[in-house]
């Protein structure tokens, strides 16, 4: 059964760019754009910036490095890594880089672990005082479309359903929705999501986050009992009564592992937290211009807009083709973390915190010069990526 809908949806405001999703990629495409003078608005449908890293306490910063001791990511993704050590996060390997020690492959690689929440505010901070303005706890549920280009972003929240004109749009939902809502080709992955239960305790006067759910592990990397899931379910991510029932697997997977670690030590645990949002990796990207491999490692490419490791290894460097963050068919429209352009292998190695970042803010200064990404001058993209500090090709290291 079907019902006919019809709405008036009434536009309340009008912005050069605007960002759809608040994680590392959405925070660094809010602020590159709006470092280049744009009119910004960045979405996000929680209450709080920073996506998995922080509601979904996932707080750890892989590495902006080659483990070799070779720096391979710059600019924000450099800069985010910094604020999660402004209010002491524990180092995991930051202190060595920071105070400008030896560098080679037996020391630890440049990384942290942060308090996700506490980094959540000051992330909050840096972009409400850049000029980013944020609009929390709101969904976007469809685009308006044009002559080939988004016209009006759709939203709901406490206010309704409203729209928002844009002259560009970045999707960092890390579900690349606005690219689907736009009829753009996109992939699933077809692997699906292990359950995953992050939790946080109090132990003797310390923050821990105990990890549950080997997510970040490809199948075939996987032991045995890490293959053991809680009712041996995978998960799409992308269906509201699915990831319901993740969530309340989720909670319950967290609360009997809590019992059982106070059961088993004989000591005083506080539960702190669990995660706001459902911890799952990898649910939908866009089949764009480019689809960058895992295989494509110390490959140079002419239109790279920075570059990133590999955090499950030390050695592959990979330049990032400008190309794998649109699809020429919507001409304002351009993803970033999640989202991009990668084959099923590759898209492991880029979902993560610095790899969104790097692409993040490549997508937000492209957004801030064009509402054609199809006909963008690439070198005077990466001209203006080059002055903020990114470096764009392994030759240059």
């Amino acid at each position: 059964m079907r019902i006919r809908e019809q709405l008036t949806t009434e536009v309340v405001g009008d912005y050069d760019v605007i960002v759809c999703g608040g994680g590392f990629a959405g925070m660094s495409a809010a602020l590159a754009a709006v470092r280049q003078g744009k009119n910004v608005l960045l979405i996000d449908s929680l209450y709080m910036v920073g996506g998995l890293g922080t509601a979904g306490l996932i707080r750890i910063y892989l590495p902006i490095c080659d483990g070799y001791g070779k720096q391979v990511s710059f600019g924000i993704a450099e800069e985010w890594l910094r604020l999660s050590v402004a209010e002491g996060a524990e180092g995991f390997g930051a202190e060595n880089w920071l105070q400008g020690g030896s560098r080679t492959k037996k020391d630890q690689r440049f990384r942290t672990f942060f308090n996700p929440h506490l980094y959540a505010v000051l992330a909050e901070q840096r972009l409400h005082e850049e000029g980013v303005t944020l609009l929390y706890g709101t969904k976007v549920v469809g685009v308006d479309m044009q002559d080939g280009k988004i016209k009006h972003v759709i939203v709901e929240n406490k206010s309704g359903r409203v729209a928002y004109a844009a002259k560009s749009v970045v999707d960092a939902t890390g579900d690349c929705d606005v690219a689907h809502y736009a009829g753009l080709p996109t992939a699933t992955f077809q692997q699906r999501n292990v359950l995953a239960g992050w939790y946080a305790t109090v132990e003797k006067g310390r923050f821990q986050v105990n990890q549950l759910g080997a997510a970040d592990i490809p199948d075939e990397e996987k032991t045995e009992e890490q293959k053991l899931q809680p009712q041996g379910r995978r998960f799409s991510g992308l269906e509201g009564e699915e990831i319901t029932e993740f969530m309340r697997l989720s909670h319950q997977f967290s609360y009997e592992n809590y019992r059982k670690r106070q059961k088993e030590d004989g000591d005083q645990k506080e539960f702190a937290l669990v995660a706001t949002m459902p911890q799952l990796r990898m649910t939908r990207k866009l089949v764009g211009e480019y689809e960058l491999a895992e295989s494509e490692q110390h490959t140079y490419f002419e239109d790279s807009i920075g570059m990133i490791s590999n955090w499950k290894q030390r050695g592959p460097v990979y330049e990032v083709p400008f190309r794998t963050l649109y699809n020429a068919s919507v001409k304002n429209l351009i993803t970033a973390g999640r989202c991009i352009s990668v084959d099923e292998n590759m898209w492991d190695v880029s979902r993560v915190i610095p790899c969104c970042s790097v692409t993040g803010e490549a997508a937000g200064i492209a957004a801030a010069m064009t509402e054609d990404f199809s006909t963008l001058d690439v070198k005077a993209l990466q001209e203006k990526l080059v002055a903020a500090g990114v470096k764009l090709h392994e030759k240059d290291l």
